[in-house]
C-alpha cells in the first residue's frame, strides 16, 4: 500500500484553495461564483476530469512509447454530463477525444487508449462506479 499526502490551504475568500504535495507543486481550485467562489482555481469536478485525462495520458503515452510509435504531442478534450443525486452531482458520462500528433498506427492507438480506460487508469476505475466513459480519437501529422 502507498500512502499519499497532500495538504489544503485557505488562499484567499470563502473557497480559494491552495492543494500542496508533498514535492511541493500546488493546484489551485474554487467554488462556483454562485456560492461566493472568486473564480481563481478550477472547480473539485473540474478537478476529477482533469485528473482522469492526466492519468490516462500518461498511459496512453507509455503504451505507445513501449509499441514503438512516433508520438510527438498528444492532446485530450473532456466533455461530461454532470446530474444532480440526492445532495450531490456526479458525472453520469464522460467522453475523452485524443488527438494523437506523429507516426502512429490507429491499431496501436485504439489499443493504448482502451488499455487505460479499461485496466490501468486508477481515476477511470474510480469513476467507472458512478460514469459512463467513452473515449475517441484522431490522428494528426506531427507539428511542423
Amino acid at each position: 500500500m502507498t500512502k499519499v499526502t497532500l495538504n489544503l490551504e485557505r488562499t484567499s475568500g470563502l473557497y480559494h484553495l491552495t492543494a500542496t504535495n508533498e514535492s511541493g507543486n500546488q493546484v489551485m481550485t474554487d467554488g462556483s461564483e454562485g456560492i461566493g467562489g472568486e473564480g481563481k482555481g478550477m472547480r473539485p469536478m473540474e478537478m476529477l476530469l482533469a485528473s482522469l485525462a492526466g492519468c490516462s495520458t500518461i498511459d496512453v503515452v507509455l503504451i505507445l512509447k513501449r509499441q514503438r510509435q512516433d508520438l510527438q504531442d498528444i492532446k485530450i478534450k473532456v466533455e461530461a454530463e454532470k446530474e444532480k443525486v440526492e445532495s450531490h452531482s456526479v458525472f453520469k458520462t464522460i467522453h475523452l477525444h485524443f488527438d494523437l500528433y506523429g507516426e502512429v498506427k490507429e491499431k496501436k492507438a485504439e489499443q493504448a487508449i482502451s488499455l487505460s480506460m479499461e485496466k490501468y487508469c486508477s481515476v477511470a476505475m474510480a469513476l467507472n462506479k458512478t460514469s459512463t466513459i467513452t473515449s475517441s480519437f484522431s490522428i494528426h501529422p506531427a507539428h511542423v
